[in-house]
């Protein structure tokens, strides 16, 4: 199972594509979009901003939003979340736009989100196995789905909630850290890797 791990050109990737390989999946790192979208699973990351991210779009993003709406699995976390959105109160430009909505401030005393806070899930693939979830979170933006059936978990922080996971087709978004959120975040990993490999299964039947 071959999954591409998509570089915006900022931060350090090595405990996400541990996680992954940890959990079965060959990893490539890339920064083109002409490697990533023919892997069997593409990998979003939350490091850097949405505006660079945007910028690694480039002229590529309605055949990013393509591939995914055919169906090519999709992890999104934190800002790779956010970029499956429309737009971004942090930067200009647009998002791949998969999911309809926008990303806000979040409405809270403090910011950023620094730290570890639970998450109440949904019956969803992704979640398979996780109870009494406590992720890590770094982030000062949230995401508003225009669809709040979409939203497939949810985070309460000083008083704010807001959607901590959300699902449209076979692409997934997380705002938090699964592969720094312990071994319940190592599960998510590796339940989003067993959701590809029985669509590979399915395939190939």
């Amino acid at each position: 199972m071959n999954v591409a791990l998509f570089d915006y050109g900022a931060g350090n990737l090595h405990s996400l594509k541990k996680a992954l390989e940890a959990s079965g999946a060959t990893v490539g790192v890339t920064r083109s979009w002409d490697e990533a979208l023919y892997q069997d699973a593409l990998v979003l990351p939350g490091v850097g901003s949405f505006g660079a991210a945007v910028s690694a779009l480039g002229d590529e993003r309605e055949w990013v939003k393509a591939a995914l709406e055919a169906g090519l699995p999709t992890l999104g976390i934190c800002l790779g979340m956010q970029l499956l959105f429309e737009d971004s109160e942090e930067g200009g430009g647009r998002g791949i736009g998969l999911i309809s909505g926008s990303v806000k401030l979040l409405q809270s005393r403090i910011t950023p989100q620094m730290g570890w806070n639970d998450v109440e899930v949904g019956e969803d693939p992704l979640f398979e196995g996780v109870t009494d979830l406590i992720a890590y979170y770094a982030n000062s933006y949230v995401c508003v789905p225009e669809d709040p059936r979409g939203i497939i978990a949810t985070t309460v922080y000083e008083g704010s909630s807001f959607a901590a996971g959300v699902r449209k087709g076979r692409s997934w978004g997380v705002q938090f850290h699964p592969e720094k959120s312990s071994a319940p975040g190592l599960r998510i990993v590796r339940n989003f890797l067993d959701e590809v490999r029985h669509g590979l299964e399915v395939k190939e039947r």
